[in-house]
């Protein structure tokens, strides 16, 4: 008899259950820091906030093909930003395939509002794999696969291969992604939203490939709704799952079916890294906002010190990266290094900026190995 292993196999699939109190106390941590982060947004002018959101977009698009092994080059995805804003000429020359993947993006951000469609799944998929191959194989580009079961293995070798994951065989795909797609559709839009719909089309694996990137953008989606785009794109969700990738796919495994648990449906483990990686997200622009702020509020209180070119390119460096980060302090030797200048001139810029407080002498550091820092 066959052992229904994979979790789509489980006869109560798609109903799928996690420990409520646990995740609704992480959820609720998570929208406290989206707030958090919303209130934020007054400090930046338009001009930052467009920064923001360029580099967010820079960001999601590289990570999301990086956690595939497809690496993109920053330079190029930013080219396919300016030309789809409009700010290159429609023939100067950018790479087909970052536009696409820039183009997704985009429309995750524009048209959120809409329900979501097979169409326009296909029309990612076909952004994905423009040319019809994946790694110079031939695939099923804008329709499913259509060879019975995807066994996901590992790659070590055909002699060595490690089964971790069986997808639906491709006679029922059509049936589970429109499953997908009702509830999907009348479901109210939250984190926990977000996780299920991530996880949910993983499982199904509907294509021969770019599943994972079509997850990813399906949840990218619900993070739009739910922010009103004002805060979704300032922050790249992508960009923390590949930093954590190893462990991306351990929840993966430990919800799909790889490992045997007491409850099959049972997706806490997958929710809880989504939701921690979520806020490891927020953290990380929160962190980019508070060094703004910092530098907002120094030069408000600086602003009629006169300070020469030289003393605001040494400040805002350690400004931008953050006092606590610039590692070792200020030392004359630093001063002279950025700010390209002579030994006796950096001297009396330090001199001054000691004197209009701008900075302060670190404690037990004397002479050559004198210290100094930033007075915020």
């Amino acid at each position: 008899m066959h052992r229904k292993r994979w979790i789509w196999e489980q006869e109560k699939y798609p109903n799928f259950t996690y420990d409520r109190d646990l995740i609704e106390s992480l959820h609720n941590k998570a929208s406290f820091k989206q707030g958090k982060l919303s209130s934020y947004l007054s400090i930046l002018d338009n001009k930052k906030l467009e920064e923001f959101k360029e580099e967010a977009i820079i960001d999601e698009t590289m990570s999301t093909s990086a956690i595939e092994s497809d690496y993109l080059k920053r330079e190029s995805v930013r080219d396919s930003i300016r030309k789809k804003l409009g700010l290159l000429e429609l023939y100067e020359n950018t790479e087909y395939k970052t536009d696409n993947l820039v183009a997704i993006q985009f429309d995750v951000n524009s048209n959120y509002s809409q329900e979501l469609e097979i169409e326009k799944i296909y029309s990612w998929h076909s952004s994905i794999f423009p040319t019809g191959y994946s790694e110079g194989i031939r695939i099923n580009v804008a329709s499913f696969r259509d060879e019975g079961e995807m066994n996901i293995v590992s790659s070590r070798g055909i002699s060595s291969e490690k089964l971790y994951y069986t997808a639906p065989p491709s006679d029922i795909l059509i049936d589970e992604v429109h499953e997908f797609l009702i509830w999907f559709n009348k479901t109210d839009d939250t984190l926990i939203k977000s996780a299920i719909a991530h996880l949910w089309f993983l499982i199904i694996h509907p294509f021969d490939d770019g599943n994972g990137r079509i997850s990813r953008v399906i949840g990218d989606l619900i993070l739009s709704r739910i922010e009103n785009i004002q805060v979704s794109k300032i922050y790249s969700f992508s960009k923390s799952i590949n930093k954590d990738k190893k462990n991306y796919y351990k929840a993966l495994e430990a919800t799909t079916g790889f490992k045997k648990k007491n409850d099959p449906l049972d997706i806490t483990q997958w929710l809880i890294w989504f939701l921690e990686t979520f806020i490891k997200s927020i953290d990380e622009t929160l962190d980019k906002l508070a060094y703004i702020k910092i530098k907002t509020n120094f030069w408000d209180i600086h602003k009629d010190d006169n300070l020469n070119s030289r003393q605001q390119k040494v400040l805002n460096k350690i400004l931008d990266i953050g006092v606590d980060n610039f590692e070792g302090g200020l030392t004359k030797s630093k001063y002279i290094s950025i700010s390209k200048t002579s030994s006796a001139t950096a001297t009396r810029d330090i001199k001054e900026l000691l004197d209009k407080k701008c900075i302060y002498q670190i404690e037990n550091t004397v002479g050559r190995g004198t210290k100094y820092s930033i007075l915020i």
